[in-house]
């Protein structure tokens, strides 16, 4: 596992900012930070290694990372190249590979920490020690792996979700990470360029939803074979009808021009999105809208009230106590592992009741397997509070 040498206190202080938009940082309604202020000077000390928390599941983990291109659709942050993403494919593997995973690549890194106005070490991300390997066997499967497509906060690399990548990974899943180019601060392609987020400029967020709509539908086709030159590198094949999609923030809120758009998308989960793409037009498939304590009916968010109507399928509305607006990703518990905690909850306990809910639902939704997590309040997770308008 790699060490680095970082200012602990410094680097606390930016991720309080980042994932509390406390006094050093205010968070935007999607996640993204703006800088108000500061700069913080200690002594360097060695911090601890990073490591996401350890996946469940009975298999190895492998990812692949994939290159898209639209040809012939005009990427709409920049309309005088085609729209092209990068891909991080999950998977469950039959032994590793001999090549550990890296979290982000160094231009990665120093794009994400530079976003945050607060001298973060450059390399801060590349430290973080992942559970999966780089191209490893993957299992076979004959009817192909159930699909899960997660897509990330608005102006957040699509490593910010791997932790839960990984966990749905090891239980079987095939996972596609969207890297929505020009929406992050960071996304690196094969040919060496590293991409900044030129939509963050741009507050028109309803076209977000409808840009990672298309993502989300050119990722189905390219995963599935639909465009005659399917992405199964080393063998990874999934299946069509079993297809769900994952987001936070704009990735959560997205879901619902993707569905209204693309009936492969069988369910999807909202991790605390501010739903931006308000649509009367009924979406009778399952729905998990997952959220901080103050997204409760009749809360500080209309949005979730009037999409709860939307829904007339499955669905269930969650709320957990004791989170803020990035405690569904990785960010909660690697700023634990910092010494400084960012949350009255534990960054490893919110990871772990994401997972398990999340888990929970795509079980019950891709494999049919019901378990009672989601029937309503558990005495293992008593933070969360089930919701019923």
């Amino acid at each position: 596992m790699k060490r680095a040498t970082l200012a602990v206190a410094t680097v606390a202080a930016a991720l309080i900012g980042v994932v509390h938009g406390g006094a050093a940082r205010a968070e935007s309604p999607l996640g993204r930070p703006t800088t108000t202020a500061t700069t913080s000077t200690v002594a360097e000390e060695t911090a601890p290694a990073l490591a996401l928390p350890t996946p469940g599941g009975e298999h190895p983990i492998g990812v692949t990372e994939l290159h898209l291109r639209d040809r012939g659709r005009a990427d709409p942050w920049v309309p005088t190249s085609d729209r092209e993403l990068m891909i991080s494919l999950w998977y469950p593997a039959t032994s590793p590979s001999a090549r550990p995973a890296p979290y982000m690549t160094a231009a990665e890194s120093e794009e994400y920490t530079r976003s945050t106005g607060l001298g973060l070490p450059p390399g801060l991300f590349t430290t973080v020690e992942t559970h999966a390997t780089l191209d490893a066997p993957p299992v076979r499967s004959r009817s192909g792996l159930p699909l899960v497509i997660l897509s990330p906060g608005f102006g957040m690399p699509r490593a910010t979700l791997s932790g839960l990548a990984e966990e749905l990974a090891g239980r079987g899943y095939a996972v596609a990470g969207i890297g929505h180019n020009y929406e992050a601060h960071g996304t690196t392609f094969p040919d060496g360029r590293t991409t900044s987020c030129v939509a963050c400029a741009n507050t028109d967020y309803s076209k977000v939803g409808a840009v990672r709509a298309q993502d989300v539908s050119l990722v189905i086709d390219e995963l599935t074979g639909k465009r005659h030159r399917p992405a199964r590198k080393g063998g990874v094949t999934v299946d069509a009808d079993r297809v769900a999609m994952v987001g936070h923030s704009a990735g959560g809120f997205s879901f619902v021009p993707a569905m209204l758009s693309d009936t492969r998308v069988k369910a999807a989960v909202n991790m605390d999105g501010k739903y931006r793409h308000l649509d009367e037009t009924p979406i009778n498939r399952p729905v998990l809208m997952l959220g901080v304590s103050g997204r409760v009916p009749g809360g500080q968010d209309p949005t979730w009230d009037k999409t709860w109507k939307q829904l007339t399928g499955w669905k269930r509305w969650l709320s957990v106590e004791g989170t803020q607006h990035l405690s569904f990703t990785d960010l909660a518990p690697l700023a634990d592992q910092l010494g400084r905690p960012l949350q009255n909850t534990a960054g490893n306990r919110t990871d772990a009741i994401t997972r398990a809910y999340v888990v929970s639902f795509v079980d019950a939704h891709l494999r049919g397997r019901c378990g009672h997590l989601l029937d309503g309040a558990s005495e293992h997770f008593p933070e969360v509070r089930f919701h019923r308008p």
